[in-house]
């Protein structure tokens, strides 16, 4: 089945009600230019309400090791998400349990084989794509071409972001068959607020795609 991660969440209520109805991966923002993004100790409570039950992912933009492994300790974060211009040597100083993010712009004069070269400069079984917006590092709320990244999709755990909603999830899996879809802007009534019934939506979009393929 394809795995589905909400990134943003905020709130141990969100967090709670998400893991409810089947979301099996919450996305925790540390960068401070967002809406979406948690302190520490907000963190913490989130990790420890749901356990077991979902993994947590740590997103990061450009900051330290030392200061990405702090955070990792204090949270107990399954896993961290670098979602800057952190070079592979970053990420390679946090392997096993971390993966990189990588904008693919929109438009034309992009080609599958960039897009390849440029996954393949991160090492690690995951990677994430998102859309390239100027002044936005993630949510977004923008798709790109996921024809170029079918290809990534076949060797590789890809994580597909980038404007991911109940109305296109559907349609993702049948193009890209990603590992993981991830939604932030997609499952929200404002910046940093979850609508569960958007959530919901998303779930069954996703199962109901599963099932098709199966």
């Amino acid at each position: 089945m394809t795995r589905i991660k909400v990134c943003g969440i905020r709130t141990v209520h969100d967090a709670e009600r998400c893991v409810e109805l089947g979301v099996d991966t919450l996305g925790l923002n540390f960068w401070p230019g967002t809406p979406r993004c948690v302190s520490v100790e907000e963190a913490w409570a989130i990790r420890r309400a749901v356990g077991e039950a979902a993994v947590t992912v740590g997103l990061f933009v450009d900051v330290t090791v030392d200061e990405i492994r702090r955070v990792r300790e204090e949270v107990g974060l399954d896993w961290v998400q670098l979602h800057g211009h952190e070079p592979p040597e970053i990420l390679d100083a946090l392997l096993p349990r971390a993966y990189k993010a990588i904008r693919v712009p929109r438009g034309e004069g992009v080609t599958a084989a960039e897009v390849a070269q440029g996954c393949a400069r991160y090492g690690g079984d995951r990677i994430l794509v998102d859309a390239s917006v100027a002044g936005m590092v993630g949510g977004t709320g923008q798709t790109f071409d996921w024809e170029l990244v079918a290809e990534v999709a076949a060797r590789r755990k890809l994580i597909l972001a980038g404007g991911i909603t109940s109305e296109n999830a559907e349609a993702a899996i049948e193009t890209v068959h990603p590992w993981q879809l991830d939604s932030a802007s997609g499952v929200e009534s404002a910046p940093g607020v979850k609508d569960i019934a958007k959530v919901r939506a998303f779930v069954e979009a996703v199962r109901r795609a599963d099932e098709r393929a199966a």
